[in-house]
């Protein structure tokens, strides 16, 4: 996504919501020595290429594929940033990639931030249960697992 349309999004959606977002808009400028694509081991052992931009937090089913916002959203399936598989498929994996000085990106299983299950720290990725869909994220300060 180009920086100008992530601007848009992001101006966007703190328009709809009176919400600041984390993080910045800046979020889109790749020039650090934050990596936005890494290996992995998967659990069957292979390795795989994964991507996410700086700033976002990028969530993946068991096919690998990406959902990634580099701001909160209160519903996957109706807000700024739709994830087309929230609905129908569990979550497997997420890389929080962000970059704020927020703790991390705490996850929910209905929108509106309700019933969290997870939350996973700035600059962390792991597999989740595979057990479960995500409705809502947004990034928090204080206790992040």
């Amino acid at each position: 996504m180009s920086l100008t349309k992530r601007a848009a999004v992001i101006t966007s959606a703190a328009a709809l919501t009176g919400v600041a977002f984390l993080p910045s808009a800046g979020a889109a400028d790749t020039t650090s020595s934050i990596s936005t694509s890494k290996v992995i081991q998967t659990r069957d052992g292979s390795p795989r290429a994964i991507s996410c931009d700086k700033g976002d937090v990028c969530f993946y089913n068991s096919d690998w594929k990406r959902c990634s916002w580099p701001v909160a959203d209160v519903n996957w399936s109706t807000g700024v940033l739709q994830c087309s598989w929230a609905k129908t498929r569990n979550v497997y994996y997420v890389w929080n990639n962000g970059t704020s000085n927020a703790s991390g990106v705490a996850y929910y299983l209905n929108a509106d931030y309700k019933n969290r299950v997870g939350c996973t720290r700035q600059q962390k990725s792991g597999y989740l249960q595979n057990t479960y869909k995500v409705a809502s994220h947004k990034w928090i300060s204080g206790n992040c697992g």
